[in-house]
């Protein structure tokens, strides 16, 4: 699944689909000639992402008076090239995404989904399998087929590792493991049994259920993570100091009430209405299983 730098770089400019519409009034410290580049992880596929995040995009646009294009990334490794490259201005990575791009791309967690009281909201990911696989607890996983998301997906990867881990399977070696490219796709090899067991987080749970594909019953749940953080809007940190503390109070104070519910269950979940700042430590729990599972995020990148 790791594509060579060269390859991802040449598809830096491709995995942008169309730009937002924003507001055409220019702001003077705009980058990049009035043009803000903002970034978004492949949790979905990139038609039902793109329209939503060309609305929030302009929605950002109009506060900075800056035009907002949206590029949905190829791989979430990809997204982190881009703002390695000064290719992102800002960006929604994943949380483990998120761990590598502040390693090694300057980027800088400032704002979340948040909750009513204004806290950043949670997620979770989970083990599960379709009712007559043959498979009742995690352990007896070992030796079957393994749908994950990406390589650099907390909840499509680190948190389904770490649940096989416990219950004595290794990751590595007692599975056959398929990285599907998105938690979409990773569902869909599942929910057509191409699969034995696989990830699936909160999230895409929603997102299958107003897609009508998914009732109770379909699957069975295994293992369920503690609370997640969810994906932080990270700003790159060389932006210049002035325009960062723009966007930086845009996106923490951003409420996102003008887009319909089925918007927001895709994004995140029809509950939340807003972003709300975030702070790098927020992810130090990821840090945390990263060494625990003696992931070299390196290798990842």
């Amino acid at each position: 699944m790791r594509r060579s730098l060269v390859w991802i770089l040449a598809g830096v400019v491709a995995f942008g689909l169309a730009p937002a519409r924003a507001a055409l009034a220019g702001s003077a410290d705009c980058p990049n000639g009035g043009v803000v580049r903002f970034g978004v992880e492949p949790y979905d596929s990139a038609p039902r992402l793109l329209p939503i995040y060309q609305k929030v995009g302009g929605m950002i646009g109009e506060k900075l008076g800056c035009k907002v294009e949206i590029f949905i990334a190829t791989s979430y490794n990809a997204e982190i090239e881009a703002m390695r490259n000064d290719k992102l201005d800002i960006a929604e990575f994943g949380p483990l995404g998120y761990v590598l791009a502040h390693q090694v791309a300057k980027a800088e967690a400032v704002a979340a989904f948040g909750t009513a009281d204004g806290k950043p909201d949670t997620y979770w990911a989970s083990i599960v399998t379709y009712p007559g696989s043959g498979i009742k607890t995690v352990a007896e996983i070992k030796g079957h087929s393994f749908a994950f998301s990406d390589p650099a997906s907390t909840s499509g990867h680190l948190f389904p590792a770490y649940g096989l881990r416990k219950n004595g399977v290794d990751p590595d070696k007692d599975i056959k493991a398929l990285f599907a490219g998105s938690h979409t796709a990773s569902f869909e090899a599942l929910y057509h049994h191409k699969v034995d067991a696989g990830e699936l987080n909160s999230e895409q749970l929603q997102s299958a259920i107003e897609r009508g594909h998914y009732k109770p019953g379909d699957l069975i749940f295994l293992w369920k993570s503690d609370p997640i953080p969810t994906d932080p809007f990270a700003v790159r940190g060389n932006l210049p100091p002035a325009f960062k503390a723009r966007v930086t109070a845009v996106l923490q104070t951003l409420s996102l009430t003008s887009l319909d519910a089925a918007d927001r269950r895709i994004m995140v979940g029809a509950g939340i209405t807003r972003l709300v700042p975030e702070t790098d430590s927020a992810y130090d729990g990821i840090r945390d299983l990263v060494k625990t599972l003696h992931i070299d995020l390196q290798k990842l990148s």
